[in-house]
């Protein structure tokens, strides 16, 4: 391991850390993290390629290359079923009950994400990732926040109970491996 890759996996750490201190929605913590080296990487840019390749998404197999690359991976998933209790109806339903009730109801379709989600929950998930890659930022760590890894992450079972899963990979290198893609 080179001292950089080290400093990467630290940097993790304080990113899942920034991502839990987050502000949250009344006060309710929601959210799950995860760091993944070294084989863990290779797991799921794997289960990104299978994916992708199975519904033509071109897309996730330039992740998942991005992803086996990475000197570590966050993942930052929310609970989103767990409702704010506030009746907003931003989720598209009136009240927070009607919500619950449409969640037990049977699912149609490989949707890769579970849902509906709680408008407030998916907020508190886009603060909590935005917190995350400003640490990574703060500490020069390269990374990019991939909805391609999070779907490769709930394929493989990772942060149960999430319903909507992200994953910033991270490298240290002379030239940012996340731009300028292929």
């Amino acid at each position: 391991m080179t001292p950089e890759s080290e400093a990467v996996r630290l940097v993790a750490s304080l990113m899942a850390l920034s991502a839990r201190t987050a502000p949250k929605g009344k006060g309710v913590d929601t959210i799950e993290t995860a760091v993944l080296v070294d084989a863990d990487l290779t797991r799921l840019a794997d289960a990104m390629r299978a994916f992708g390749e199975e519904h033509d998404l071109g897309f996730f197999l330039r992740d998942a290359k991005n992803v086996e690359a990475a000197d570590a991976c966050l993942l930052i998933g929310c609970r989103g079923a767990e409702t704010a209790a506030i009746n907003c109806g931003a989720c598209g339903y009136l009240t927070c009950t009607e919500m619950t009730a449409a969640l037990r109801a049977p699912r149609r379709g490989g949707a890769p994400f579970a849902g509906p989600n709680c408008a407030v929950r998916m907020t508190d998930l886009g603060i909590a990732v935005g917190s995350a890659v400003k640490t990574a930022s703060i500490h020069n760590v390269d990374n990019r926040v991939l909805y391609s890894g999070g779907v490769g992450a709930r394929t493989l079972g990772l942060l149960e109970g999430c319903t909507v899963v992200y994953a910033v990979p991270l490298k240290a290198s002379g030239k940012n491996i996340f731009f300028d893609r292929t």
